[in-house]
């Protein structure tokens, strides 16, 4: 098992799979820096899918112990560390303990905070190229991928306190029917009386199949991990988009098969494309503001897109963007 050394500075953790190689590690410095963060580092802790319950316990406890320790951002391993750890947190936010999984891990006052940030990123996301109001009018969501990532976009878009402006239908297809049952279940703590429709697929023609029932405006979420962890697309070619829809590709970086896809209709099916850059920069700058306890607006707003034009330079990103 791992062994961990105290920190000599304010520390945010990465607990991940392959930390070292992704782009927080150039970004992050250049974030502290802009958000006066002062003399802090960041570091990463690996495991790999489905690690022992020990491994978890170890690393949140060493941050739970140490003082120069503040949190950790969480992927991959958000269901099973919060399953192992949970006599560890102080607190446990209302959307963890409903989710069953942390994406966040903050001390404040010396105690140990929970909280499961993804439905907050994913609603800023969708906030940033939605129309205004945009379901107010009749519009469909699909959701391709019934994951974590399929959870927190869905939570989001079911809340009641959104009133009318909530999708007529949401649509949710996967190739795993035991993760679809578990959405299910989901959905019925979120809202019992939300229309949703769940779909088992084995190919892509399924999931073209799906796509071309869909209605004009309609939203199109490809959470599959495909074009990024996965090769390939969950759509083929033959899949046709309805005009004046919304594609939104939840990976920046890959191959991103299915934005291509989606862009070789655009023009024709005069498509709005999306693609994750903006979901990234949630996801991260939402944990940082809980764990260096920033306001809001510190990573929102006019600050938030110094933050991402920051994270373009610095990760070479700048001429996609």
């Amino acid at each position: 098992m791992a062994t961990y050394t105290p920190a000599d500075r304010p520390t945010l953790y990465f607990i991940g799979v392959t930390t070292k190689s992704s782009s927080i590690m150039k970004v992050f410095p250049a974030w502290a820096d802009l958000l006066r963060l002062g003399d802090v580092t960041i570091k990463g802790i690996d495991f790999p899918p489905g690690a022992s319950p020990e491994s978890y316990r170890a690393a949140v406890a060493f941050i739970k112990q140490d003082p120069l320790s503040l949190g950790a951002l969480v992927t991959t391993h958000k269901i099973d560390l919060f399953n192992a750890c949970g006599d560890l947190f102080d607190h446990v936010d209302p959307l963890a303990a409903l989710l069953g999984e942390t994406s966040c891990l903050a001390k404040h006052d010396g105690k140990l905070h929970c909280y499961a940030k993804d439905p907050i990123s994913s609603g800023l996301t969708l906030e940033g190229f939605l129309p205004e109001h945009a379901f107010e009018q009749p519009r469909e969501v699909l959701i391709l991928g019934a994951g974590g990532a399929c959870i927190a976009i869905s939570w989001y878009l079911m809340h009641p306190s959104r009133g009318n402006n909530r999708p007529a239908r949401l649509i949710v297809s996967d190739r795993s029917e035991k993760r679809l049952a578990e959405l299910a279940a989901l959905h019925q703590q979120f809202d019992p009386d939300f229309h949703v429709s769940y779909h088992l697929v084995q190919s892509a023609i399924e999931s073209d199949a799906l796509i071309n029932a869909l209605a004009p405006g309609s939203v199109i979420i490809n959470a599959t991990g495909m074009g990024k962890d996965l090769p390939g697309s969950p759509i083929s070619s033959a899949a046709h988009f309805p005009e004046n829809s919304i594609v939104w590709e939840l990976n920046y970086r890959g191959e991103l098969t299915f934005l291509h896809q989606a862009r070789s209709q655009q023009q024709a099916q005069q498509l709005q494309l999306e693609d994750g850059w903006n979901y990234f920069i949630h996801g991260w700058t939402q944990v940082i503001a809980e764990v260096f306890e920033l306001p809001a607006d510190a990573v929102t707003n006019k600050a938030f897109n110094s933050l991402s034009d920051c994270a373009a330079r610095v990760s070479g990103q700048e001429n996609a963007r």
